[in-house]
């Protein structure tokens, strides 16, 4: 095949994607490109095989936010959660934006091993919120994105959670104080439909010592649903974290 009929055929499959964004074979179907034709445009050094079902051309640069987008379009539930929410929405300081990426999402799920390898991230699939909230309450894509992000409310006890763990207490601590008012609407519904007990008390007790101006009403609005006795867990730095019910 001549250079000029190759340089044809690649620009015109070009023309019809979003660089910097993997091709999965259901895309390239709908430019006439069969899975043999695709396995043929491999061998011929114009796609790059990435993973199953999953390409990309050749000498193309994967963009972190396309790749989230592609990846949010296969896995219902998958965000941008906890620290980076906050940071992307600009409620944070201090944060570099290419730093860990934390991405919330569905059980029995992992990273495609091309896009750990490309970008740094970590994944966590735990349950935090009940069944109570609908699918999707707390998320929102930021302008011109179509990846879906936690918002501050949401955003906040997704860090919450992991502190002691994922989260050093310090920084988290920090970042709540500086965070402003939330919408408390929001905010009390997120915390009555969350299942972990620690994300509870910790989000009220530190509203309370930070002296923040929602710590009483959030007190008030909770109070009796964490139970009555203290909770105490020993931190992998030796400190004790002590938290009482709310």
């Amino acid at each position: 095949m001549s250079s000029s009929v190759r340089s044809s055929i690649i620009k015109g499959l070009q023309a019809g994607f979003q660089r910097g964004r993997p091709l999965h074979t259901s895309d390239l179907r709908r430019a006439r490109v069969s899975n043999e034709l695709a396995y043929r445009y491999v061998q011929h050094g114009w796609l790059e095989k990435l993973g199953r079902g999953t390409f990309m051309f050749a000498g193309d640069e994967l963009q972190r936010e396309a790749c989230l987008g592609y990846l949010a379009e296969r896995l219902p539930g998958l965000h941008v959660g906890g620290k980076t929410a906050l940071a992307l929405r600009g409620k944070t300081q201090n944060i570099l934006f290419r730093e860990t990426l934390t991405l919330w999402g569905p059980k029995n799920v992992r990273l495609p091993e091309w896009f750990a390898k490309r970008f740094a991230s970590r994944y966590t699939s735990r349950e935090l919120f009940s069944d109570e909230l609908t699918v999707g309450f707390g998320l929102s894509s930021l302008q011109g994105e179509g990846v879906p992000v936690s918002e501050p409310e949401r955003a906040l006890l997704e860090m919450l959670s992991e502190v002691g763990t994922r989260q050093e207490v310090e920084e988290a601590r920090n970042i709540m104080e500086l965070l402003g008012s939330p919408r408390m609407e929001y905010l009390l519904l997120l915390l009555k439909a969350c299942r972990q007990t620690k994300t509870v008390r910790l989000c009220v007790q530190w509203a309370k010592e930070l002296g923040l101006p929602w710590a009483a009403q959030a007190e008030e609005a909770l109070s009796g649903v964490t139970g009555k006795h203290r909770w105490v867990r020993r931190l992998g730095n030796g400190k004790t974290l002590i938290l009482n019910p709310v």
